[in-house]
């Protein structure tokens, strides 16, 4: 018997004594055995949760704090679903939707997860070098920061040590443990990072609003932040009222889907089963596999972001972008030194295009300088006086932001590596499982391909694309969770069946409106050199339009018996 095997007889044997214990004592022995749920927290960790919370927090102040956990409790659920799939069957998952459910809806899973790896870890690489050269080290990059050349070094530096980390992901045994304690740690020190800023801050917060920011409040997707409505209310002109209320509801519900994206990406569900496959875990290890992802993904990704909110929200919230505009005589006053200026300007520009003939108000311009996006930078900036050193605010906040970064770039690798192990059937020891790493490595890229000022934002922007593909998952463990055909004896029946299926579909139908909503209204937008759309194309529309028929023709094709693949 080998020493995983060994190790997997312990952990049966540990889980058999407690069978019939008390919940504390189950807790108590599940916590050493936790392993899977900390690389999904390593994951839903990042920078895509970082920077939508921070823009939740600007929008939506703490109003806006419920978002994410609600998130997080769909994702939850799914994640559930798909462990209970996984212990129960020999084959993964995709290979059981793909011979025996629907190859379209499986290859369409495997394909947007890929794409979500090579899309997501782009902000993963924009972040940490913001934290490095603005929070960490700002002296060393003070002349450099904005230079090409250096954002690409620091990035292949960044890139060589996850190559590194990840080999140890790619080894079966202990190699395996020492990644997944690697990133615990890196876990730890963001969800204690950002509680250290809480708890700085306690004297000076509203907790009793706090308290009801976790109460869902939907009608945020459709009605201003009291902040940004009473300024509505004071315009005088109606059509540009109507113009700043289309601005200010896009700007609260594009980090609305972008919080939910990054706390329930679709490449996390594809992790999922290769995680527990890892581990060898089978059925005896159902209970412990939702123990692992209530205290190792739910739990810390909901005290890490709801500090972030807090934090943010709590300095920035319903604030015109410090030094940008100051009132004198009752006038509001632009100020173009200000590092903001051209922000400002742009946004402005772009309201005289649309409203026409009617003078900017005062009113407009705090608006505007309200909505301008913050980064890490600003937001570790502000705490300064808080802290009572500036060092210390920025070390702090930029260490958190980094080890974000860092965690999410290993998984989004270590995920892209398990899709080419799944492609080529190949187990995750091979040639396959390192080549297909690099695909994730495509966040090199990113002085090339984003251009934007707040390297936070990126993360919104992606996770906005990325959470249109996210009921493909959800549509396809509704189905194995109740296919005889592929859980056989182990499918759940009378009220364990309606257990899982009333959250399940639930959820399935919260998302799919959600994201279905977004992605029917994407567009894409050309202009000329003079700012004339040149292309304006309806690309969400089509792609779900087109998808659906596919997934449709895919319940009638063949289902063609294939090797599985050898054991990971």
């Amino acid at each position: 018997m080998s020493n995983n095997d060994d190790q997997i007889q312990r952990e049966i044997e540990i889980i058999d004594s407690v069978a019939n214990k008390g919940s504390l004592q189950k807790a108590k022995a599940y916590s050493k055995l936790s392993g899977p749920g900390w690389l999904q927290s390593a994951i839903t960790l990042g920078g895509g949760s970082l920077g939508s919370a921070m823009f939740l927090a600007v929008m939506g102040g703490f109003a806006i704090l419920w978002v994410q956990p609600f998130a997080m409790l769909m994702g939850v659920i799914l994640l559930a679903a798909i462990s209970y799939v996984t212990l129960s069957i020999k084959r993964t998952p995709f290979q059981a939707l793909r011979q025996d459910i629907n190859p379209v809806l499986a290859w369409g899973w495997l394909a947007a997860s890929q794409l979500a790896n090579m899309i997501w870890v782009l902000p993963q690489y924009s972040l940490s070098y913001g934290a490095i050269t603005d929070n960490l080290f700002p002296g060393l990059f003070e002349s450099s920061k904005d230079s090409n050349v250096t954002k690409y070094i620091v990035s292949f530096v960044i890139l060589g040590l996850m190559l590194f980390v990840n080999f140890l992901g790619s080894r079966k045994g202990r190699g395996y443990r020492i990644y997944e304690n690697i990133l615990k740690v890196l876990v730890g020190i963001v969800v204690l990072c950002f509680m250290g800023v809480v708890v700085r801050l306690a004297g000076t917060l509203d907790w009793g609003a706090i308290f009801c920011g976790f109460i869902p409040n939907p009608s945020m997707i459709w009605n201003p932040a009291d902040a940004y409505n009473d300024i509505l209310k004071t315009l005088p002109s109606a059509e540009a009222r109507e113009y700043w209320t289309a601005v200010v509801l896009k700007a609260q519900r594009d980090p609305m889907v972008a919080a939910t994206a990054a706390a329930d990406g679709i490449n996390m569900t594809f992790l999922m089963p290769w995680a527990l496959r890892a581990r060898k875990w089978g059925r005896k290890h159902r209970g412990l596999s939702r123990f692992d992802l209530a205290t190792g993904m739910m739990i810390p990704f909901v005290i890490a972001t709801a500090c972030v909110v807090i934090a943010a929200g709590s300095q920035f919230h319903g604030k015109p972008f410090e030094g940008l505009i100051t009132e004198e005589n009752g006038a509001v006053v632009v100020h173009e030194e200000s590092g903001k200026f051209k922000d400002y300007s742009k946004a402005i520009a772009t309201r005289n295009g649309k409203v026409k003939d009617v003078p900017v108000a005062d009113g407009e311009k705090t608006l505007a300088a309200m909505l301008i996006k913050r980064d890490t930078k600003q937001l570790a900036g502000a705490l300064e006086s808080l802290f009572g050193n500036s060092m210390v605010a920025q070390k702090v906040f930029g260490i958190g932001v980094l080890a974000m970064g860092l965690s999410t770039i290993s998984i989004l690798m270590l995920i892209s590596g398990f899709v080419a192990c799944e492609v080529a059937g190949k187990p995750r020891d091979s040639m396959a499982f390192k080549v297909g790493t690099l695909l994730a490595s495509t966040g090199v890229l990113w002085p090339l391909l984003w251009g934007g000022q707040s390297k936070a934002y990126l993360a919104v922007t992606t996770s906005t694309f990325g959470y249109v593909l996210f009921p493909i998952a959800f549509l396809a463990f509704v189905i194995m969770i109740n296919s005889k055909k592929v859980l056989g004896d182990q499918v759940p029946t009378g009220r364990a069946k309606l257990a899982w299926n009333i959250p399940l579909i639930s959820a399935l139908v919260i998302t799919g409106l959600a994201a279905g909503w977004t992605g029917w209204n994407k567009k894409l937008i050309i202009k000329n050199e003079a700012g004339e759309i040149t292309t304006d194309l309806a690309m969400g529309k089509w792609f779900i339009i087109i998808f659906a028929i596919l997934v449709v023709i895919g319940f009638f094709l063949p289902k063609k018996e294939t090797q599985s693949a050898t054991d990971p």
